[in-house]
């Protein structure tokens, strides 16, 4: 039997876009627009006006999870590290067999003019690709195209230098297909990530069925052994983060400084884990955080310790010495007149 829809029930019926654009405009009024700039390929363009920051909701990643997604941060106007997280985008965007509407070095020139149309110094960058907008079917094989869309997202971080807590989550881990890249299937991340904060945990740690630590829900992790070497879990697995792939060139400094005895990545049980002198997550928008406790016992002292925060210092020096080497430049005039660089 169907629903009898009463007067007072009504629902107001927008025959026109801009009937329907007003009303969403109207959302914004006494809203500061928590994002100063989109791209999409389906509106062919970068839109400033956060009531037109929309996607099609027959675009089969919102109805069918048939996208991936990457990102970058944004620090002093400069996008670090958005090459190797552009090569990682395209590799998980070949994974899901999702196409591309543009090659990669146009993908590129739009983000990094979409930033600068933003005017944000700070925060990062988000990026998708989908096999498109429609239909309402399983398969992509009849959508006219794929799509592509992105997003500056202003954020005041800083560099992390307290200790968190963390806890080993029974939500199951992806397999490896879906875990080695970064689709926008992220039921498991959120279960794993909810799991932790309703034990009262900044984040939560994935163990796989062998008993070998694998990831965090949206970071890598990282110990350093009483032997002092830094190791991180092998990638074979899991998803091959560009923070921690940078933090692994980076930390032989601390080698050679006599800090660190070697660093490496490699299988490491549970139990290797729990006896590692410091701990912490390494993902782009900490960039290092250390972790104090994990499933109720300390780590090493049960404090940040000064490890993690010089490989926090050497992330975050390199985050920030891209842009003085290009200030540098501009002052020599040698650089570019952009406003908005990314590493090449």
């Amino acid at each position: 039997m169907g629903s009898i829809v009463q007067a007072e029930d009504q629902v107001p019926v927008y025959e026109s876009g801009a009937e329907a654009l007003q009303k969403l405009q109207e959302k914004w009024k006494s809203t500061p627009a928590p994002f100063p700039a989109m791209y999409s390929s389906v509106l062919g363009g970068v839109v400033l006006d956060p009531a037109m920051m929309v996607l099609p909701i027959d675009d089969h990643m919102v109805h069918r999870g048939h996208g991936v997604f990457d990102t970058a941060m944004l620090l002093d106007g400069h996008l670090y590290e958005l090459d190797p997280h552009l090569d990682r985008f395209l590799l998980s965007a070949a994974k899901a067999k999702v196409g591309t509407p543009f090659p990669r070095d146009t993908l590129r020139s739009i983000l990094v003019q979409m930033t600068a149309a933003s005017g944000c110094r700070k925060g990062s960058i988000r990026y998708w690709l989908s096999s498109g907008p429609g239909d309402f079917l399983l398969s992509s094989s009849a959508l006219p195209g794929p799509a592509f869309y992105a997003v500056v997202i202003p954020s005041d971080y800083d560099q992390c230098r307290h200790g968190v807590k963390a806890v080993t989550t029974s939500v199951p881990m992806k397999p490896p297909l879906f875990a080695t890249s970064k689709n926008v299937n992220y039921l498991p991340n959120v279960l794993s990530i909810m799991d932790a904060e309703d034990r009262g945990a900044f984040a939560s740690v994935w163990v796989d069925e062998q008993g070998f630590v694998a990831e965090g829900p949206m970071v890598n992790v990282a110990f350093v052994t009483p032997a002092g070497e830094l190791v991180l879990p092998a990638f074979d697995k899991i998803l091959s983060g560009c923070t921690a792939k940078r933090l692994l060139a980076l930390a032989p400094k601390l080698v050679d400084a006599g800090m660190l005895t070697g660093v490496t990545t490699k299988y490491i049980t549970v139990d290797e884990a729990k006896t590692s002198v410091e701990m912490a997550f390494v993902g782009s928008g900490l960039p290092v955080l250390p972790i104090v406790e994990w499933d109720g016992q300390p780590i090493g002292e049960g404090k940040v310790g000064k490890l993690m925060l010089a490989l926090s210092d050497l992330l975050w020096e390199d985050m920030k010495g891209h842009f003085f080497f290009w200030l540098f430049q501009r002052l020599m005039g040698e650089a570019p007149p952009h406003q908005f660089l990314s590493k090449a």
